[in-house]
């Protein structure tokens, strides 16, 4: 128990390996000093979530923002565009009238 009367739980740490995988996953190329740095920051971050839900009461609905806000898009108005050869004119690679890029997904599970 901490002294305002809650539980001290603490969540399974991240590993090195899993920054490692996540790392990769997210194509960024991490030193194993920034390994250790961002593993460390994750446990924090985790630790901090799991405070806070044990914090949370089941008569308090969860909420996406504390304000009642309202959706304050403007309407939609058909405008003028680029036609297609135009959007694609300046693409570095087109196959088949559609934008070329590198496949990511599928490689790794």
């Amino acid at each position: 128990m901490t002294g305002h009367g809650r539980t001290n739980r603490t969540v399974a740490a991240i590993s090195r390996d899993e920054v490692a995988h996540l790392a990769r996953l997210s194509r960024l190329a991490l030193t194993d000093a920034e390994l250790d740095q961002y593993a460390g920051q994750l446990d924090s971050i985790l630790n901090y979530v799991a405070q806070v839900s044990e914090v949370a009461a089941a008569d308090i609905p969860p909420t996406a923002h504390p304000a009642d806000i309202a959706n304050v898009l403007r309407p939609d108005v058909e405008h003028q565009c680029l036609t297609n050869e135009q959007a694609l004119d300046q693409a570095p690679a087109v196959e088949q009238e559609r934008f070329a890029v590198p496949q990511i997904l599928g490689e790794e599970q």
